[in-house]
């Protein structure tokens, strides 16, 4: 079972990471994963950020690219 339905919470960001990605209306893992780089950019997250939120998803066994991994 994949966890898009869970909330953004359980990738265990930084809460700065959490906050603005709240600020922006992503709650679900399934609205984070939607999203490209370019787009988290424009949320004003630092390019360490958006590594962490890459890292964070591909131990859920996702991706930035719309990939989910068994």
């Amino acid at each position: 079972m994949n966890s898009l339905e869970d909330k953004i919470e359980n990738l265990n960001l930084s809460k700065n990471i959490n906050k603005i990605l709240k600020e922006n209306n992503i709650v679900y893992i399934k609205d984070l994963w939607n999203l490209t780089r370019k787009q988290l950019k424009v949320f004003k997250l630092k390019d360490n950020e958006i590594k962490d939120i890459i890292i964070s998803l591909q131990l859920q066994g996702l991706d930035l690219n719309k990939r989910i991994y068994d």
